[in-house]
């Protein structure tokens, strides 16, 4: 279990399931660092929380964390996709959209798990997910940008360089369930890029994959990182403020068992 300590604001974040939730303009945020989370743990913290979201019984919030390597297959992973042989790590079918990736430490994953605003535009909620990994690589020096036709945040080839094509820093899989958002995205900091060589990533041949760091030629932690993401995915989402969570049960419910955590991250501010 989760040693973990309760604030007055998370107390009273507790208290929003006394009651059914308005229209939200506050993002909490729950990280799970520093220690690297199992990913069947943390799929199982997010289908907990979005239960609680869909009832109305917790507002709008989003899990930060990084997992122990793992490799997930979205609905549409083909065969050819998959890894061969023994890969190092898990292969875990998952319930999102998107096909085989890999998470892992050095890769900071955010959770998003918000009710999206009538009518859904999954699109949008998307673009989303994508500005703010484009303005969180622009605070550290990096222009990352769309591509058409594929999500996630880039770093563009040359075109006029052979061996040299666009390559994703940042990616998204997502569900959207009753109305509410589950999984979300994974930008790159310093990860071990070989895990991707066992893999298609996302399915796509033409392209490559790369890191905050590799990009700015300096070491960007998922430390550094996760403040500046913070922010900008609030304001990308909508949100006029946003705050961290200190007490995971406050989104869980009291009976939850959580991945083990230190009490000073949970403290953290």
């Amino acid at each position: 279990m989760l040693a973990v300590c309760r604030s007055a604001a998370d107390r009273a974040f507790a208290g929003a399931g006394a009651r059914k939730l308005g229209k939200v303009s506050e993002l909490g945020y729950l990280a799970l660092g520093p220690a690297p989370v199992g990913y069947v743990d943390g799929w199982e913290l997010q289908r907990r929380i979005h239960a609680r979201r869909v009832a109305d019984e917790v507002p709008d919030s989003c899990l930060l964390l990084e997992h122990e390597p793992v490799y997930t297959a979205g609905k549409r992973t083909a065969a050819s996709d998959r890894p061969f042989g023994d890969p190092g790590a898990p292969v875990i079918d998952v319930d999102r959209g998107g096909k085989i990736t890999w998470h892992g430490p050095g890769q900071l994953t955010a959770y998003p798990i918000v009710r999206l605003r009538e009518p859904v535009d999954v699109v949008a909620y998307v673009r989303a997910l994508e500005e703010a990994m484009i303005r969180t690589c622009a605070e550290f020096g990096v222009t990352a940008v769309r591509v058409a036709g594929r999500s996630g945040a880039w770093i563009p080839g040359d075109p006029g360089r052979p061996g040299d094509p666009d390559r994703k820093v940042g990616a998204i899989g997502a569900r959207v369930a009753r109305g509410v958002t589950m999984h979300g995205l994974a930008l790159n900091c310093d990860c071990d890029l070989s895990w991707y060589d066992r893999i298609v990533p996302c399915g796509i041949r033409d392209a490559g994959t790369t890191t905050l760091s590799a990009e700015a030629g300096r070491q960007v932690t998922v430390a550094a990182i996760t403040p500046v993401l913070e922010r900008h995915l609030a304001e990308a989402l909508g949100y006029r403020t946003w705050r961290r969570i200190a007490d995971a049960h406050s989104l869980t419910g009291p009976a939850a068992s959580l991945p083990d955590r230190p009490p000073a991250a949970a403290a953290a501010r």
